[in-house]
């Protein structure tokens, strides 16, 4: 297993201000972290070599909004949707970005008021096989994240997430399974963790209050026996938010703070699931 930490705790790109924090993330014992990828006017070439010099392997995670969106009627909007994103996957590879997750499959925040269409669910397909066309090309791996119902609405649970990359059927398109969103949308969690199959290529491990891991109610027993006995033995990545960016804070809608600082939780939270995985294996 390799654990990761997601930078959004601290900030929604990533600059030189972040290095001394990445340095503290390797000396507690982290495998890599997960750079957010909004910006595309950074230098993500040089950011990959300073983390390659801290022994810090990569994933990164970004989103699709309503400019956008890759399921929109307007031809023009998903092509937009689809160029932006190739254009995210070819800094993921300048960074050495190993999968490159998110809910980048339609835009974040925006509803219909119903359930997706046969022809969003098209457009989706169509525009995601693109994506994991170039993504191959460029060595980086695709990971589809579903998101629950007050988020998105094209894909809410795992099986939506399990059909819809096997329907966009590339090897460099899997999915990603999410602890978060699984707590609210997942009648049974071991089903939601073993849906995925062969297609399941990442992991955020996230509390019900998006704090640190362990300390909440998200069912972590169930979570952790399905993930283990499930073979799974890629990335877990600590996903958690804060007050440290009112961007990031109004989109997560978090208006409290749940912790004591941003380190002490993602120490905790290493230890948590290192030990939660030892002790199944």
């Amino acid at each position: 297993m390799k654990y990761g930490m997601n930078l959004l705790l601290w900030s929604g790109e990533v600059t030189e201000e972040l290095f001394p924090v990445c340095e503290q993330l390797k000396e507690i014992g982290y495998d890599g972290v997960e750079l957010p990828m909004f910006n595309l006017d950074l230098d993500y070439g040089a950011i990959g070599k300073h983390l390659d010099s801290l022994g810090l392997r990569r994933t990164g995670v970004t989103i699709r909004i309503e400019e956008d969106n890759p399921i929109s009627p307007d031809p023009a909007v998903r092509k937009k949707g689809v160029e932006l994103t190739k254009k995210t996957l070819d800094l993921a590879a300048e960074a050495g970005i190993e999968t490159l997750v998110g809910p980048y499959h339609s835009a974040i925040g925006l509803f219909s008021g119903a359930g997706p269409t046969d022809d969003e669910w098209k457009w989706g397909v169509e525009s995601m096989r693109e994506c994991a066309e170039h993504a191959g090309k460029v060595g980086v791996k695709i990971g589809v994240e579903a998101l629950n119902r007050f988020e998105c609405y094209l894909l809410n649970a795992h099986a939506d997430s399990a059909r819809f990359v096997r329907d966009v059927d590339h090897p460099a398109c899997g999915m990603m399974y999410d602890t978060f969103h699984s707590n609210i949308e997942e009648k049974s969690i071991t089903e939601a963790i073993n849906v995925g199959g062969d297609k399941l290529i990442h992991i955020h491990i996230s509390e019900n209050d998006r704090s640190t891991p362990g300390k909440g109610g998200v069912n972590w027993k169930e979570n952790f026996d399905a993930i283990v006995n499930s073979g799974y033995d890629g990335w877990l990545v600590i996903e958690a938010f804060g007050l440290a960016l009112p961007e990031i804070a109004a989109a997560t809608k978090i208006w409290r703070k749940m912790f004591d600082t941003e380190i002490k939780l993602a120490k905790e939270g290493f230890e948590f699931m290192k030990a939660e995985v030892e002790k199944r294996q």
